[in-house]
């Protein structure tokens, strides 16, 4: 590991002040992911761009502010209040979970829709939730001076204790939660104080044919006609404080709520994103690009699309399973498509070249700093020696893993030790309930033709992949055993034999055989226990993964933050934003359009016509509502209509990533105008490099938002809460 002096820390005060300087540098308003505390710094690029507020209308401490009427929902996408009455819009996928677990054949409210026509039929959510920010604070000054003196695993875990003790000490006395993040590779920290609330009730949703209209084929890609759009209410105790789930509990009165604006778009006007991004890695060497697109992206395509076509040849024949998998169905398709699109684009845009030169550029600035002088040659070794185990992470995360028995017999292992604990009392039969209980998620989704499907082809696929001489032991003993002629014969060999001699994969077995007075020895003599137990904790990281992983994550860490500490010295009066970390931010630019190639010129809106012309009815991805069709055949707009059509979705310039579903697109004047859902396939190199000239937000038009609820859908409760501005 790199040790870390005194005299590199030394550095790092003069080195933050020039850091405040570079945050306040205008920009170019289409890149970079602004923390809200410090947007008034950008606020003369603003005002050139168009915007009419100012700084404090966005974030403030004191008095309401937009900042107030976004939420992180569910801890991965963003919604915003839009009523008095806790009113929030997010994305349809955001709540496609909820929205699918609410769903069965006989009330498919995923396939055919749903709205409340009153606070009664709302439909609780249980486990989501939603965070407000209530303020942020910089701490870095006492981080950096309490961990000065300390370097590798003792400096991260001072880091840790340190920012729980701030974060504790933040919240003590209140009902708030909080946590500190590190920004520009642990060269600056902030503490972020959050309000949680738990009771959240789904209000509406469009049919899936409009709020997924395009499915996988149109996944990343514009022109684009989705309404990917779904209403939730919070609900808040009596004192409008979190409280939980109680049908005594009333509609959240939010500090602020976003107007919404139906005067439409058109190229060029201001459009700003405010909302909880989730990672980007813009400072990431061409030693980490080129490990990607030779090892882990092309492995996680493979690998995800085994499960995606195991899932869907099953869903096709089974409504029910259909239903109770399509969220994670769609989750993994998503980031399936995306790392094509990724990998596609790294290389279009020839990005590890530019890197590269960026690298030896730095080289030779850096020859006159010691501290940093050999950084690149580090970082070469350091990814020579971790690159031949790269696809191992790969095979774990989403291949061995993907198939949730061998999860849930590794779970259940301290519950069979516990009713072995409490058997002969009292505590038996409450015990043993509780244990049976646990297995509804693993039974929900369970599907034996694709578990078994996936899992054999999964060790397959590892097989053939992967070097024999780096295969674990237990893996080589499978193989000699079951030999048959090929790996896919083999583990499809392998994979019959555990279902028919296991009690831990099949739930009726499992349940008979925790009902039945498990004993902790018969629970480990269990073939697929011995598969599972091999596979997570023996030989395997032993052998072939052991510290691998542990140590290059560390080393990196800290060549990344010596790497940012250069960077922000050698670019002193330069801008350099911080990447994205799943914390609360603005990005600002325009509505406009872009021409992806010789001529062509996409359009910066879509409408009702376009996804007329790909209709395809009964079709998975390009059906529509019969109600959808009739209105269009009536041109009946109503009021969200304009020159004879109605706007689907529109793009604006805005830089956004993963967490940032559902967010807010708001115009100069602090009125919402849409929901950003999507990036499109020019631009995704985005989470690595950001392309000025392609990159895009796909964002659903609030007109089309409120045609599906109000036209379509007939809630005039709905669209009579919000406050709609022409």
């Amino acid at each position: 590991m790199l040790n870390i002096s005194m005299n590199k820390l030394k550095l790092l005060p003069v080195m933050l002040l020039g850091l405040s300087l570079l945050i306040g540098i205008p920009s170019k308003a289409d890149e970079g992911m602004w923390i809200p505390m410090l947007i008034g710094k950008n606020y003369n690029q603003m005002k050139k761009q168009g915007f009419k507020l100012t700084p404090k209308d966005l974030y403030d401490v004191n008095k309401a502010s937009l900042k107030d009427a976004i939420v992180s929902f569910g801890g991965f996408c963003t919604g915003e209040l839009v009523s008095a009455n806790g009113l929030l819009f997010t994305n349809h996928h955001c709540g496609y979970d909820a929205i699918a677990s609410k769903s069965t054949p006989a009330d498919n409210i995923l396939d055919n829709g749903f709205y409340a026509k009153n606070n009664n039929e709302e439909k609780p959510i249980p486990g989501l939730f939603v965070n407000f920010l209530v303020k942020i604070e910089d701490v870095t000054d006492r981080i950096l001076k309490e961990t000065a003196n300390l370097s590798g695993e003792a400096k991260e875990t001072k880091i840790t204790e340190l920012s729980n003790n701030i974060s504790e000490e933040a919240t003590k006395g209140t009902h708030y939660n909080a946590f500190v993040r590190d920004f520009y590779k642990g060269n600056q920290y902030f503490l972020f104080i959050m309000e949680k609330f738990t009771d959240i009730r789904l209000v509406g949703t469009p049919p899936q044919s409009i709020g997924k209209f395009g499915g996988d084929t149109d996944n990343w890609v514009w022109p684009r006609q989705t309404g990917d759009f779904s209403i939730f209410r919070v609900y808040a105790g009596k004192d409008n404080k979190p409280a939980d789930y109680s049908t005594e509990n009333r509609p959240y009165k939010p500090k602020k709520f976003l107007p919404v604006s139906i005067k439409g778009v058109e190229n060029n006007d201001f459009a700003m994103v405010y909302g909880f991004p989730g990672r980007t890695d813009r400072f990431l060497t061409s030693y980490g690009v080129e490990l990607a697109l030779d090892s882990v992206s092309p492995e996680i395509v493979k690998l995800r699309d085994i499960r995606l076509k195991a899932w869907k040849k099953e869903m096709d024949k089974d409504v029910a399973f259909r239903l109770k998998v399509s969220s994670q169905y769609a989750s993994v398709a998503n980031y399936w498509k995306y790392f094509i699109g990724q990998g596609e684009q790294l290389k279009a845009l020839k990005i590890e070249d530019k890197k590269k030169a960026e690298e030896q550029e730095f080289t030779t600035w850096a020859a006159s700093q010691p501290q940093y002088a050999n950084l690149m040659s580090q970082y070469a070794e350091l990814y020579k020696a971790y690159a031949p185990y790269a696809r191992h992470r790969v095979f774990i995360t989403e291949g061995f893993l993907a198939s949730k028995w061998v999860t849930n017999a590794l779970r259940l292992e301290k519950s069979v030790e516990a009713l072995e604990a409490v058997r002969g009392t009292d505590a038996y039969e409450k015990t043993k309930e509780e244990t049976l209980a646990s297995l509804e998620t693993y039974e929900s989704t369970y599907n034996e033709i694709a578990d078994k499907s996936v899992f054999a082809t999964m060790l397959a696929t590892f097989y053939n992949d992967i070097p024999k001489n780096q295969h674990p032991q237990f893996f080589r003993i499978i193989t000699d055993k079951y030999w048959d002629g090929s790996a896919e014969t083999t583990f499809k060999k392998y994979a019959d034999i555990l279902w028919k001699e296991s009690k831990l994969i099949q739930p009726n077995k499992l349940r008979a055989f925790l009902a039945n007075n498990p004993s902790l020895s018969k629970y480990k003599e269990d073939v697929a226990y011995a598969y599972a137990k091999n596979l997570v904790i023996s030989d395997y990281i032993k052998e072939n993964f052991g510290d691998r992983l542990k140590n290059f994550e560390n080393k990196k860490a800290e060549l990344d933050h010596l790497y940012m500490q250069a960077l922000l010295k050698k670019n002193n009066n330069k801008l350099m934003y911080p990447d994205a970390n799943s914390t609360m931010r603005i990005t600002y630019g325009n509505v406009q359009n872009y021409s992806p190639k010789d001529g062509v010129l996409y359009k910066e809106t879509t409408t009702i016509e376009g996804a007329m012309a790909k209709y395809i009815p009964k079709d998975d991805e390009f059906d529509l509502p019969a109600n959808f069709i009739e209105a269009f055949n009536a041109k009946n707009y109503g009021r969200y209509g304009k020159n004879g059509t109605l706007i689907v979705n529109f793009i604006s310039n805005n830089d956004i990533t993963g967490g940032n579903s559902g967010s807010p697109v708001i115009n100069a004047k602090g009125e919402l105008i849409g929901l950003a859902f999507d990036g499109n396939w020019e631009a995704m190199s985005g989470d690595i490099a950001f392309d000025k000239n392609f990159k895009r937000s796909i964002n659903v038009d609030i007109r089309y938002v409120l045609w599906c609820i109000d036209i379509l859908g007939g809630a005039k409760n709905i669209i009579n809460e919000l406050d709609i501005r022409k």
